[in-house]
């Protein structure tokens, strides 16, 4: 097969926020599959996310890993100044990095509100804002954003995390619009009812997760998030723009 069919992404550039682990390596690394070099990011779990760019390595791309607090606009700038001096270009950004703590709403004190919103929403902001020249000079740039099933349906515990991935849904439509003149599409991929494994900045098992079933009578697996999103990222997708994409299984009539 030609590497357009076998590789659609060869020759691209790309940023995963949120890389160490879970959805944000598989998807990492689903687009290096598909033949993008990648950079990969986490504010921390420096072990993990390197292990993240071994497996992009093993894909046949590039990786570059670079630490950053993407909540802090330094930290942004310099994630984004790091892959333009690596690779002279960016082409996609998926802003997955999330911190999603639980706290009873009367318990929810400004610092841990902040802590939340500030990584989930500012966080894909800054990146979105800084990235955006560069971006828009992609003759196929994509940005996809990583939302979250409560904050479509509710659950206790989650003001904070609800609001802001609420708030990537209305980010990812007015980028749209904003970025559709130079052909750049934006998306929100939701994912629900997934199997990973709880990172430090998750506590417990949330209460939605418990309450909801699928209709496939199954979770979901990250790679199965990873497709949804490269497919969203490639030459396949380039009519998709300003949507919001659920991949749950069917949770939502399931129970």
């Amino acid at each position: 097969m030609s590497e357009a069919v076998d590789r659609p992404l060869a020759g691209q550039v790309a940023i995963v926020t949120g890389a160490a682990r879970n959805i944000g390596r598989a998807i990492a690394v689903e687009l290096a599959r598909q033949g993008a070099d990648v950079v990969v990011n986490a504010q921390r779990s420096a072990a993990e996310v390197e292990e993240t760019a071994s497996l992009i390595r093993q894909a046949g791309a590039q990786a570059l890993v670079h630490l950053a607090d993407i909540s802090n606009p330094d930290g942004t700038q310099g994630l984004i100044d790091v892959a333009v001096d690596c690779f002279g270009r960016i082409d996609i950004l998926v802003n997955n990095a999330a911190i999603r703590r639980e706290s009873p709403f009367d318990e929810l004190d400004w610092r841990q509100w902040r802590e939340v919103t500030g990584v989930i929403l500012d966080g894909a902001y800054l990146c979105a804002h800084a990235a955006a020249p560069y971006i828009r000079r992609s003759p196929a740039g994509a940005i996809v954003n990583i939302g979250g099933m409560s904050a479509h349906g509710g659950s206790s515990g989650r003001a904070h995390v609800i609001a802001a991935k609420m708030g990537l849904v209305g980010l990812t439509r007015a980028l749209a619009h904003d970025m559709s003149g130079d052909g750049v599409t934006v998306n929100c991929v939701v994912p629900g009812l997934i199997d990973t494994a709880r990172g430090h900045s998750a506590q417990g098992t949330p209460a939605h997760h418990a309450r909801h079933t699928t209709l496939l009578g199954r979770r979901g697996s990250s790679q199965e998030v990873a497709d949804l999103v490269a497919f969203l990222c490639g030459p396949k997708a380039r009519y998709l723009t300003g949507q919001t994409l659920h991949a749950n299984g069917g949770a939502y009539l399931g129970g």
